[in-house]
C-alpha cells in the first residue's frame, strides 16, 4: 500500500492510496465519515429564550457548530466511570446575551479553554430589542455515526485512478480541444500532464480514430479528497480513520481465533 499526498492544508487534504482493494477504499471513506471522535454541543439547559427563534431549533444550531478541542482530554460519556457527568467526558458552555444584536458564535464561553467554536462569526441568532437568551449547553465526544454534529469529515469522496493509453496519434490534435480539463497536451505526440484530473467523461475517445486512445481506471489505485469542519486537521482525521479500521480489523481477528 502507497500514500501519495497531492494537497494538504488544515481543513483540506488529497491524496491517491494505492495497492490496495475497493473494499477497504470504502472501509476507510466510510471510517473518516462515522468513526472518528469528535466534540459536540449535545444536551442544551434554555433558562431564558425571549427571541422569535423555538428552544428546539436554538439546541439544534448550537449542536451544528463545530468546536475545537484536545480529543486526548476526553472520553465518551460510555467509557467514563462517573455516573452523572464530569470534566472528562463533558464540558460545560455558557451563552447570556441580550438584543438588539446578532449573537456570533464567539460569545459561546466554555470552561474548557481549549474548547471553542472553530469559527468565531457563525451566527446564532438575531435578537431585537428587549429579547434576551440564556443558557447553559453540555459538549460530549461523539461519533459521525451516531448523529452528524459528531461528523468532523463535511466532504469525503474517493475516485478511482483514470488511466490513459494513447496507441496510436496522428497529432490532429482533436482530442485535445475536447478535453474539458485541459490534461492533454500536443507535442511531438499527444501527451498526459495530469491523469488524476481526468473525470473518465471519454470524450477524447469519441474525438480519435477507435482505438487510438483508450480511457480506463486502475481498480487498485484511488484519489481520496477530504474536507474537515475544522474541528480536526484533515491528516489527523485521516490518521484517525485509518486507526479506527485497524482496531475493527483486530477485533474481528480475535473473535475468529476464539472460534
Amino acid at each position: 500500500m502507497d500514500v501519495d499526498i497531492i494537497e494538504l492544508s488544515d481543513r483540506k487534504i488529497k491524496f491517491v492510496l494505492s495497492g490496495v482493494s475497493p473494499a477497504f477504499a470504502n472501509s476507510l471513506r466510510r471510517s473518516m465519515i462515522a468513526e472518528v471522535p469528535s466534540l459536540a454541543i449535545d444536551d442544551v439547559n434554555i433558562y431564558e429564550n425571549t427571541s422569535v427563534l423555538f428552544d428546539e431549533m436554538l439546541a439544534l444550531r448550537l449542536g451544528l457548530i463545530p468546536l475545537k478541542s484536545d480529543l486526548e482530554l476526553y472520553v465518551s460519556r460510555s467509557e467514563c466511570d462517573c455516573e452523572g457527568g464530569c470534566p472528562r467526558c463533558q464540558v460545560s458552555i455558557m451563552l447570556s446575551v441580550e438584543g438588539p444584536k446578532i449573537v456570533y458564535s464567539n460569545e459561546l464561553k466554555s470552561a474548557d479553554p481549549k474548547v471553542a467554536p472553530v469559527d468565531d462569526n457563525t451566527p446564532i441568532i438575531e435578537l431585537k430589542e428587549g429579547q434576551k437568551v440564556v443558557l447553559e449547553a453540555v459538549a460530549r465526544l461523539g461519533r459521525g455515526k451516531t448523529h452528524a454534529k459528531w461528523q468532523s469529515a463535511i466532504a469525503c469522496s474517493y475516485k478511482n485512478m483514470p488511466t490513459i493509453t494513447i496507441s496510436k496519434c496522428d497529432r490532429c490534435g482533436a482530442c485535445v480541444e475536447v478535453c474539458p480539463r485541459g490534461i492533454l497536451a500536443l507535442d511531438k505526440t499527444v501527451t498526459v500532464k495530469n491523469s488524476a484530473e481526468c473525470s473518465l467523461c471519454r470524450l477524447c475517445e469519441d474525438a480519435c480514430e477507435l482505438g487510438a486512445i483508450t480511457i480506463d481506471s486502475d481498480s487498485t489505485s484511488f484519489i481520496f479528497g477530504l474536507e474537515s469542519d475544522g474541528s480536526i486537521p484533515a491528516a489527523e482525521l485521516v490518521q484517525r480513520a485509518a486507526d479506527a479500521v485497524k482496531k475493527k480489523a483486530k477485533i474481528l481477528v480475535k473473535s475468529l481465533e476464539v472460534t
